[in-house]
């Protein structure tokens, strides 16, 4: 099993939802965690608790996803796991979108996945080793009304992290790519801690022991994919 203590995880998205849950468990775990999103007052929160670096920043502007990168080197001097976690979604029928709305879905979940590990390549292959987690959505392999925009964005980010973990590989470079259905967050605007979404929607805690599990398989061993859903989610 590999030790994560002392390793070097970015984590996007870190605020709230999946990505506090992701940061606090890496931290638990003995990872030096940097937390990154866009809320500044709730990120600065969750960097306190898992005694981490915050950095304040939108993954779909290139210039900032540099900043994270070299920021973390600055501070810990290494980078070894880089979780993108970051992601925005709205629902509804095609010809309701705006192209703002798409361009948006689009600059976040595929943009930033893409940036943030434009960044990172390089350390990662100088070192020749590395981790890098997307956190994607079942969405990514399926259709539904309303999932429009989403759907093609997370198709997208899962065709950009596909192709890089055939690139990253013989770099020593591990990708894997999560697939959470319903999870109760804030996501879409929703409310989470709803006592009803206890049984029909994951929590964030369970995809962060999902990243967890990926993270700490041997050094042999590859996750490339993990799918999970709630038990009362249809596939």
């Amino acid at each position: 099993m590999t030790d994560l203590t002392n390793q070097v995880a970015i984590v996007t998205g870190a605020s709230r939802g999946i990505g506090r849950a992701i940061a606090t468990l890496l931290a638990l775990q003995g990872a030096q965690v940097v937390c990154v999103a866009r809320s500044e007052d709730e990120l600065v929160e969750v960097a306190h608790k898992v005694n981490g670096l915050a950095i304040v920043a939108d993954v779909s502007d290139e210039q900032d996803a540099q900043l994270v990168v070299g920021g973390t080197l600055s501070r810990y001097g290494r980078l070894d796991i880089v979780v993108c976690n970051a992601g925005v979604g709205s629902f509804n029928l095609l010809e309701n979108f705006s192209s703002e709305e798409w361009d948006r879905m689009f600059d976040v979940n595929v943009k930033g996945t893409f940036l943030l590990c434009k960044a990172a390549l390089p350390h990662l292959k100088e070192q020749r080793r590395g981790h890098i987690v997307g956190i994607a959505s079942d969405a990514s392999k399926r259709t539904f009304v309303h999932g429009t925009a989403y759907g093609a964005s997370k198709y997208a980010q899962h065709a950009v992290l596909d192709a890089l973990r055939r690139e990253a590989r013989p770099h020593g470079i591990k990708v894997s790519v999560i697939y959470p259905g319903l999870v109760d967050t804030h996501f879409n605007e929703s409310k989470p801690g709803a006592p009803e979404k206890e049984k029909t929607h994951l929590q964030p805690l369970d995809v962060a022991q999902a990243v967890r599990y990926v993270l700490e398989a041997p050094a042999h061993v590859a996750v490339d994919e993990l799918m999970l859903h709630p038990m009362t989610q249809e596939w």
